[in-house]
């Protein structure tokens, strides 16, 4: 297996990111080494709560969180998943798939031998780390989710799963305003896996994914006038125009294309048919969470519409969710660790604490 790592050099002069890198070696299937970064911070013997991100982000994600968790006296892990951040970056397409993310975390896991872990996850980050809660669940003792999911779905019909095949094989590339809009439909539950293959084409086939520039886009506020020069800016071929030193952070760990294989490749893993490889992984985990008694709570934002009413599903079937004060983040959007780092802290503080 080809991997790469990025540069240190890369991640120099960060905004408030003033973190210490911690490292873990693991072994891959064919015996090559894998080296995942993860933040520690807070103290020693606090509950310890391990954040996971998703796609297309990295650990930088938390840095709002964790000063709120450790103030109040967690101590807070947070990876960067094989492919992101600081952690390797597996070269090739075919060495990505849901089950190898969650067998790499889950060997990092066992590693460092973490336990009495309160789960939180959003995006892919819930998605990895579900399955690390069936497949270690000794090791947990809470969980809460953020705008996730754990996608299973056996009966889409087999029209509409040609359809989208046909579309992902086929069809023109999305625009980013094209991939954009499509998402922005995802609130009608029926048609989402056909609007998420928007998303999947989108970043499989722009060879250089404009990270910096969409998390920017998606996470800092401006006037209407400056969305429409950056986008003008970069439908005119500048990758990232005017970048913010946020943009900069989700460019830094690829510094250049061939490096983004993970954040490109991820999407087209999310089961969202049945011809998924991880179907059967997927209808096992739910078998799981259906007698997990365990805390488990909901946080999703209001303002989501790619995970709108997911948390539905986990209130119905997880007996873990029962009687416990499910919230709803307000103005979190995707991604509520940057817009609503407090409120989201406050969550996990809370359900820590009383139970």
């Amino acid at each position: 297996m080809k991997i790469l790592r990025t540069p240190d050099s890369c991640f120099e002069n960060l905004a408030d990111y003033p973190f210490s890198p911690k490292y873990t070696t693991i072994q891959t299937h064919d015996g090559d080494d894998l080296r995942i970064h993860h933040l520690d911070e807070g103290p020693a013997d606090g509950p310890l709560v391990l954040c996971m991100h998703g796609q297309p982000v990295w650990s930088y994600l938390y840095r709002k969180m964790i000063p709120f968790l450790t103030a109040a006296g967690m101590r807070v892990v947070a990876p960067d998943l094989v492919g992101y951040g600081k952690s390797d970056k597996p070269a090739l397409r075919e060495d990505y798939s849901y089950e190898r993310q969650v067998e790499w975390m889950g060997a990092w896991l066992e590693a460092n031998d973490f336990n009495a872990i309160t789960f939180f996850g959003q995006d892919w980050g819930g998605l990895i780390g579900l399955r690390l809660v069936v497949n270690h669940s000794e090791r947990f003792e809470r969980v809460v989710i953020a705008n996730t999911g754990l996608p299973y779905n056996p009966d889409v019909p087999d029209e509409v799963v040609s359809q989208i095949e046909e579309f992902r094989n086929t069809a023109p590339t999305p625009t980013l305003a094209e991939m954009q809009k499509a998402l922005g439909g995802m609130t009608d539950r029926a048609h989402a896996a056909t609007k998420f293959a928007y998303w999947q084409k989108f970043c499989w086939e722009h060879e250089n994914m404009p990270i910096g520039f969409m998390m920017s886009m998606t996470m800092e506020p401006r006037s209407n006038l400056a969305r429409a020069v950056k986008f003008l800016l970069h439908s005119a071929g500048i990758q990232s125009p005017f970048p913010t030193p946020l943009a900069r952070a989700y460019d830094s760990p690829f510094p250049d294309p061939s490096y983004k294989m993970g954040p490109r490749a991820m999407p087209s893993q999310v089961p969202t048919l049945p011809t998924s490889p991880s179907l059967e992984e997927q209808r096992k985990a739910w078998e799981f969470f259906e007698t997990f008694d365990k805390p488990f709570l909901c946080a999703f934002a209001d303002n989501d519409p790619v995970t709108a009413g997911g948390q539905e599903e986990f209130l119905r079937r997880v007996p873990g969710t029962k009687n416990l004060p499910h919230t709803t983040i307000k103005g979190g959007g995707h991604f509520v660790q940057e817009l609503a780092p407090e409120q989201v802290s406050q969550v996990i503080i809370d359900l820590i604490q009383t139970t």
